[in-house]
């Protein structure tokens, strides 16, 4: 296993990330088969596990709590904060209120005394991002995190929160950590040169893009649309919607370019992320120890410049062939009033 480091931390982290989004209920809620893949990817080599609070309520965590005890020194350590916790108000988003609330509440599910790198899961606009970032550096003044980071924010707001830190004399965002596939590639546009520009590390989700890449689904074949993924988004594999018939052929010309490199398609979807150069670590997220060790099997492949023109022909730079769930919208896209001025201002005369 290869690393690199974290942007400008000085942590050296895997170029493989093992994600635990998969561990407890919504995923594999055999705590102790978490624990053994857990444990495999160590002894593999992999020294970055990255979580969530919001992971199963925070089995997650607590399950990645259990099965790094004695070996925690060893682990760069990353878990996030935003989505609601609970009912009632007040129980989510990025306000000093709630993160000061929602990192103790890591803490003690990890059963640790710091967090490496502690995230902001998404962005937020009723706080605004001095609030969030004054906070973040009270954190890691109080030796709580070692540094912070954001999740799946718009390259705007990332170059917005670097310029309220240099001017109010805040720490700034260490990481992003963006979806990031051979299908979802609408990063490359601004998002990666931005993390780039500011010696920022990255930290890539999703690279089988919501099970797209893993060779389950292939044209011709049917799609059980009632069970896994597809059960939770079926419009998103429904073979009869035309996007999704250019996402299928997509992928018959990659099973293509992977066989011809002797790979299997998940191996070159991974190494495919792991060879941008903006890129740290890509977060793999296995349920199972089978899934990890089919990953972790193709960690040695190297694209060359001709394989990743072939790819560039298949799916242009910048591209997206479909939104990975979970992915954040802005307000100006999820609400219409931000676009449609009052019925009686509408018109030129």
């Amino acid at each position: 296993m290869r690393y690199r480091t974290l942007g400008g931390t000085g942590i050296e982290v895997s170029v493989h990330c093992l994600g635990a989004m998969m561990f407890g209920a919504v995923g594999n809620a055999d705590h102790d088969d978490c624990a053994r893949i857990i444990h495999t990817a160590l002894d593999q080599g992999v020294n970055f596990v990255d979580t969530a609070d919001m992971y199963s309520a925070g089995e997650s965590e607590e399950i990645v709590g259990r099965a790094l005890k004695g070996r925690r020194d060893d682990v760069v350590l990353a878990t996030k904060v935003h989505f609601p916790m609970g009912e009632g108000r007040n129980r989510g988003g990025n306000s000093r209120r709630w993160i000061l609330r929602a990192v103790e509440d890591s803490l003690r599910r990890l059963d640790t005394d710091w967090i490496d790198l502690y995230q902001v899961h998404r962005p937020d606009h009723t706080t605004d991002v001095e609030e969030t970032l004054s906070a973040l550096t009270d954190l890691v003044r109080e030796g709580k995190i070692r540094a912070f980071g954001c999740s799946t924010f718009p390259a705007e707001e990332i170059v917005e929160a670097h310029v309220v830190a240099e001017r109010r004399g805040l720490h700034r965002f260490r990481t992003e950590q963006p979806p990031y596939s051979l299908l979802a590639r609408g990063v490359e546009s601004s998002v990666l040169p931005v993390c780039a520009r500011y010696g920022m590390g990255v930290l890539t989700w999703s690279p089988l893009a919501s099970g797209f890449l893993t060779g389950r689904y292939r044209r011709g074949l049917p799609i059980d649309l009632t069970s896994g993924r597809a059960a939770l988004t079926p419009a998103r594999f429904d073979p009869a919607l035309p996007e999704n018939v250019t996402k299928l052929d997509v992928v018959e010309r990659l099973v293509e370019v992977a066989e011809d490199l002797g790979c299997t398609l998940p191996e070159l979807a991974v190494a495919f992320a792991a060879a941008h150069p903006a890129v740290t670590s890509v977060i793999v997220g296995p349920r199972t120890t089978e899934q990890l060790e089919a990953l972790l099997k193709g960690a040695s492949l190297t694209l060359d410049d001709a394989t990743l023109d072939r790819i560039d022909a298949i799916i242009p730079p910048g591209t997206n062939l479909y939104q990975p769930d979970g992915a954040w919208r802005p307000p100006s896209l999820t609400d219409p009033s931000r676009r449609r001025r009052p019925l009686a201002d509408r018109a030129a005369a």
